[in-house]
């Protein structure tokens, strides 16, 4: 585990927004002006997608995804201008929560600036073109870390946006090389001390499919060598599997247990039950009840909360990446867990989710999950379909 992490980020919660579809205006200044919101649900760190120019080769969609980056050090101008952001980071900062971007490391767009001065930066294919490992991401060319004065560019670029923000958001961190994470991290710290690292590392499946071609892909092990908090990608297919009745909810907890013992002491896991790239909760938790329960387990969980915009009115719709889609910010089927999300950052700021043994266990459609932390011990039990049942305890 790095060394310095800030084992506190256990009690926190992560709010995330794609400013393009926050608002009609799409802008970091309507980002601004919803600040007090934000803040109003607990939240302790804000967390932004991509914040620059997107590529025009090979778009997806009529805007691009905001993952086919052009320019690592500029800011995107349908959002808004540098000072239009130094804006919203200095907001966000006044209202005491933290600011991470998204950091896009393992790809650029094909015309981005990098690989019109640099192409020899970039994996290439047989005629010679920049490309890409990935089939599916046919709208980005991934980068080659061999290079040393690739590296030195991406460092520099990190400690340019470390004088503004509190950290990054890697994204699928564990193509990049981790001893390139491990220098950018040791070289940020001089620059923003306790800067925040979450790395989206990747699923077992696609860990497997990308080293059987040859490529070397890191596990959530390693990860942890340069990251504070990583996905939980290792797990989360069995909770989403669980919901589309796929799985059982005890295949879940077994794998939830086995964290506890392969991960270093002080690992952080980001405890999502939604995100940009998978399906909306309430798109799959079988009632209002059933949803209440499953953000609250999320919340228990040892590791950071996070919240996606929307999540916290019930929307069942998940934005597109790749047009303009926006978020409707106001109770869906009447559903608002505004309350309820802030009542669980109250909650978990007990001490007990930071320095704990974590368990799961299971009995059919209930979970029940437990830290325990010398002689004492917190205890939650949740209703994954939402049915009433009654609780039983000891002594």
């Amino acid at each position: 585990m790095a060394d310095n992490t800030n084992i506190n980020l256990r009690n926190m919660m992560i709010y995330q927004i794609f400013v393009r579809n926050y608002s009609e205006e799409g802008s970091f200044a309507a980002v601004e002006a919803d600040l007090d919101r934000i803040k109003s649900l607990g939240t302790d760190i804000v967390y932004l997608l991509p914040i620059h120019p997107i590529g025009v080769k090979n778009r997806k969609g009529s805007l691009g995804s905001p993952y086919a980056i052009r320019d690592y050090r500029a800011i995107n101008p349908e959002y808004g201008t540098m000072e239009d952001f130094r804006s919203l980071v200095n907001a966000i900062h006044m209202r005491g929560m933290g600011c991470i971007i998204d950091v896009v490391y393992n790809h650029t767009s094909p015309d981005s600036v990098l690989a019109e001065e640099h192409p020899e930066w970039f994996y290439h294919d047989e005629n010679g073109a920049p490309c890409g490992r990935v089939a599916d991401w046919a709208d980005v060319v991934d980068l080659d870390y061999s290079h040393p004065e690739l590296w030195d560019y991406q460092i520099e670029t990190l400690k340019m946006w470390a004088g503004i923000v509190d950290g990054f958001r890697c994204d699928v961190a564990s193509l990049v090389p981790i001893e390139f994470w491990e220098r950018a991290r040791q070289e940020v710290e001089s620059v923003h001390p306790g800067c925040i690292w979450l790395a989206e590392s990747v699923h077992p499946q696609f860990i497997i499919y990308m080293r059987s071609r040859g490529f070397t892909v890191h596990s959530d092990c390693e990860m942890y060598r340069a990251f504070d908090i990583c996905y939980d990608y290792d797990v989360f297919d069995l909770l989403e599997g669980y919901l589309k009745g796929e799985n059982s909810l005890k295949e879940y907890a077994d794998v939830i247990n086995i964290q506890e013992y392969i991960y270093p002491g002080n690992y952080i896991k980001l405890r999502f039950i939604e995100n940009h790239d998978r399906a909306r909760a309430a798109s799959l938790a079988s009632s209002v009840p059933a949803l209440r329960n499953l953000l609250a387990f999320s919340f228990f969980q040892k590791g950071t909360a996070f919240v996606y915009a929307g999540q916290e009115y019930g929307r069942t719709h998940l934005p597109s990446l790749f047009d303009k889609d926006t978020v409707t910010l106001e109770p869906e089927n009447g559903v608002d867990l505004s309350d309820d999300i802030l009542r669980l950052c109250a909650i978990k700021k007990d001490p007990i989710f930071r320095n704990s043994v974590y368990q799961l266990s299971s009995d059919g459609d209930t979970i029940t999950a437990t830290h325990t932390c010398g002689d004492r011990k917190l205890t939650g039990v949740f209703s994954l379909k939402g049915d009433a049942m009654p609780v039983i305890t000891e002594g």
